[in-house]
């Protein structure tokens, strides 16, 4: 596709992998919106890259209704939905509690369904389109502590499969992208120690791969990518 004047919407744009798309994309002629719960973080970084900053939570359905909305109104269209937004938590499994796995999953999982169904009308309506699922190579294996992340992970791809099936008499494509370890603040946040090292990937190592998979010509797309470091280094 020409990603010149594509309308991408972007969600979890704030920082991270989904505010390095939203700057790829946008240099590359997209008009890009993202979205995401902080405010003020929201406001700095749509601010930054140029782009129209959505609050939304993708859990909340009335935020999802709400978001496409605001994109229809403030950019008239959507050729793109980037299904960025995530969170993690890492424990084993007997000391895994209720609320953070359900946490886990109405982000994870019923978030990116909101936001897909939703992308999904307007593109079978209009004959094309595009569904980027960021998952992660915690999809393809399991490992300790994961009962929460992998299996949202797992369940991602599962989706992603169900649609792709599903849509591509429309000419709709879905890509799933499997980043696997990315220096970003998502470790923090999900309470595991990360190393930094110039070995590892970068947020912009990824955006470039999404790039990359949008600009291929409609006719064909790849339907999943995985991207390692070549060596890292703890």
């Amino acid at each position: 596709m020409d990603l010149k004047n594509a309308v991408v919407l972007i969600t979890g744009g704030s920082s991270g992998i989904g505010r390095a798309a939203a700057q790829v994309l946008t240099q590359a002629g997209a008009r890009v919106a993202i979205t995401g719960r902080d405010a003020e973080r929201l406001s700095e970084a749509a601010s930054s890259l140029g782009v129209v900053g959505i609050q939304a939570d993708v859990a909340d359905e009335g935020d999802v209704m709400r978001t496409f909305r605001e994109v229809k109104e403030k950019l008239g269209d959507l050729d793109v939905l980037i299904n960025n937004a995530g969170i993690g938590v890492l424990k084993e499994l007997v000391d895994q509690d209720r609320g953070s796995f359900d946490a886990v999953f109405a982000t994870n999982v019923t978030g990116v369904m909101l936001m897909s169904r939703e992308a999904a009308r307007l593109f079978k309506e209009r004959k094309g389109g595009n569904i980027v699922n960021i998952s992660s190579t915690a999809s393809l294996r399991g490992a300790p502590k994961g009962t929460a992340y992998y299996a949202s992970k797992f369940a991602l791809r599962g989706m992603t499969e169900c649609w792709r099936a599903e849509l591509r008499k429309y000419n709709v494509r879905v890509f799933l992208i499997n980043p696997s370890e990315v220096i970003t603040d998502f470790a923090r946040r999900a309470g595991f120690p990360q190393a930094d090292n110039p070995t590892k990937l970068r947020s912009e190592d990824i955006a470039y791969m999404i790039k990359a998979v949008l600009e291929m010509n409609n006719r064909g797309f790849t339907p999943e990518l995985s991207i390692f470091a070549t060596n890292p280094i703890d």
